[in-house]
């Protein structure tokens, strides 16, 4: 999908932000997901200070649960971008195929699409300013989700879910960043359309991108973020590591401190894990 955006910079960054974050619970009972702090900074912060620094100048954000927190925090501007907002209605009944397939009237021009529970260091953005590119690292055993492989060329030769793909090549999986082209989108819009018209709701995104590398409609180039740190936060145990990898930092940017303070991820992990094994011995019989 050649074409003359294709070498022009990606300024516009889409951030899905509408999901309840249930795997975070109680953190996530009065805040969304991305406000989540991690050492002191919460990853939205973290994600902003990183598209600020990249030189990005439009931020559309999805939103759902809680969706007046992320209005609130970011407000229609963010350093040197402009905030624009999409309230997903079905957030709590869909997945983030719903939210991608809420932005096509939106963004009619490249963009980069960042997944909302993500933290990394900001220079891993540095290859993916271009469009049809996917961030990936090499498959490590503690990680799970959605794998690709790739040709000689860093080209994404097929998407798998999990562990299937064939024992004989390198799995990457993917850090959940993409870059598109004007022309990828607009062929990955049309494909969007016919899987919400066929109340395929539940999917995620990545069964569209699959299908359309499968049959040549679109063309992603492997970034490898195996130099920096990175870390997708989904549960309290998550954010104990992230905090590890990312210590307090401070962030020269126009945000307003509007979060509603949070106990430590390694108390709120000694807690779940503690309320994890009394309902093991519970279960089997065992007193505490």
């Amino acid at each position: 999908m050649n074409n003359k955006y294709n070498n022009k910079r990606v300024t516009t960054a889409l951030l899905l932000a509408a999901g309840t974050g249930s795997r975070l619970y109680p953190l996530t009972k009065s805040m969304p997901k991305c406000l989540t702090k991690v050492n002191g900074t919460s990853i939205l912060e973290r994600l902003v200070d990183s598209l600020n620094q990249q030189g990005f100048k439009r931020l559309v954000v999805v939103t759902g649960h809680l969706e007046h927190c992320i209005r609130e925090f970011l407000g229609t501007r963010a350093g040197n971008m402009t905030v624009e907002y999409i309230f997903s209605p079905l957030y709590a009944t869909t997945n983030n195929i719903y939210s991608l397939w809420m932005a096509r009237e939106r963004i009619h021009e490249p963009f980069l699409l960042v997944e909302s529970d993500l933290v990394f260091d900001e220079s891993l953005l540095d290859d993916m300013l271009y469009p049809d590119r996917i961030a990936v690292a090499h498959m490590q055993p503690w990680m799970n989700g959605t794998t690709v492989t790739a040709n000689q060329f860093k080209q994404v030769k097929a998407f798998q879910s999990g562990t299937a793909s064939p024992s004989n090549e390198t799995k990457y999986k993917t850090v959940n960043i993409y870059s598109f082209s004007r022309s990828s989108w607009l062929a990955i819009s049309k494909k969007l359309d016919r899987f919400i018209s066929a109340g395929r709701v539940h999917d995620y995104y990545e069964t569209v991108f699959a299908d359309m590398v499968d049959s040549g409609d679109i063309s992603l180039q492997t970034v490898s973020f195996d130099s920096k740190s990175w870390y997708e936060i989904d549960t309290i145990a998550d954010l104990a590591e992230a905090e590890k990898l990312f210590l307090a930092d401070t962030y020269k940017t126009t945000i307003r401190e509007n979060v509603i303070p949070q106990p430590s991820a390694r108390s709120m992990f000694r807690q779940t894990s503690r309320h994890a094994q009394a309902t093991t011995r519970a279960f089997s019989g065992v007193r505490a």
